[in-house]
């Protein structure tokens, strides 16, 4: 039996790539009003350009007619960041996509349930962070996990993580908290499911499923680079071509940004203390440099942004 997701409103709090790639998506595929929140007009300015750019590209490959895309478009308003969290009150379920900043996600989270409706649903975009420490913030101080009411408001709360580039890639991570509720839990399912995505489901484990293999992947391929065993072009072209994967480890890491892997794989050592998981000298200096990849130009790889 198929599961309604009753979302007839969705918020995103956060206009970067992963924000903004949720939010076209659930307006394209799902086909739901989507209020966009960042607290930078410049961010929110980049992220709607992007979208305007994506749309643009599947009209001219034939992928949507051009009423399609403008339908689309006009299903994403911007919420300013003058206003705040309180301008998504009304929404049936708000997606934070912020940066993996453990502190950050809980005060956000906080704010969410002192200002959004009672029965809305509380979902990170998280990679990494434990959904049941996000949960267990969420409680105003003055409500005990225990009772009804804070069993209540914790069970709102869901990981969904999208992968990015989110309208290009098919899956979403679903995660549970150890509060979350079975009804929280399927409404989220159906409307990642909605949004065009297949769904897997992790436990509340450091890196859940994808970033536990996916990050000591990466990091130990950035030792090879520091130990001297290979260059970096004969790195990425031996699992690209060995391994018949579409771009090699060290390529990868600059497209997700090495400030974010980096971010996860200290999650990972902390929340395991497994020296798997201690990330490599290398792509520590590498971010002390403020040599992020993709984003900002300069990674393993240089790029003309």
């Amino acid at each position: 039996m198929s599961i309604a997701h009753g979302i007839r409103t969705l918020g995103v709090l956060g206009a970067g790539q992963m924000g903004t790639g949720i939010a076209l998506v659930a307006a394209l595929r799902a086909k739901v009003p989507v209020l966009l929140h960042d607290r930078s007009s410049e961010q929110i300015t980049k992220g709607l350009s992007l979208v305007d750019k994506l749309l643009a590209k599947d009209v001219a490959k034939g992928r949507l007619t051009d009423e399609q895309a403008k339908e689309a478009r006009d299903r994403i308003s911007v919420v300013g960041g003058d206003v705040g969290i309180k301008g998504l009150r009304d929404v049936d379920m708000v997606v934070e996509a912020v940066s993996e900043n453990l502190s950050l996600k809980q005060k956000i989270f906080t704010s969410f349930v002192a200002e959004l409706k009672p029965e809305a649903i509380l979902a990170s975009n998280t990679s990494s962070i434990s959904i049941t420490k996000i949960a267990a913030s969420a409680l105003p101080a003055n409500v005990s996990s225990a009772s009804e009411e804070g069993k209540k408001i914790a069970g709102r709360v869901v990981g969904l993580h999208f992968f990015n580039p989110v309208p290009v890639m098919k899956l979403v991570e679903l995660i549970s908290a150890l509060q979350t509720t079975p009804e929280t839990l399927d409404r989220a399912r159906a409307f990642a499911i909605a949004c065009g995505k297949e769904v897997t489901t992790s436990k509340d484990v450091p890196g859940f499923v994808s970033n536990a293999l996916l990050m000591p992947f990466i990091n130990e391929a950035i030792m090879c680079l520091e130990k001297g065993t290979a260059t970096r072009e004969d790195i990425d072209t031996t699992l690209r071509l060995g391994m018949n994967h579409p771009m090699g480890p060290l390529q990868l890491a600059d497209f997700i940004g090495l400030d974010t892997c980096l971010a996860i794989q200290q999650t990972l050592y902390e929340g395991t203390r497994d020296s798997k998981y201690r990330p490599s000298i290398l792509l520590e200096r590498m971010v002390d440099a403020q040599w992020y990849g993709r984003k900002n130009g300069k990674g393993f790889y240089e790029y003309n942004n």
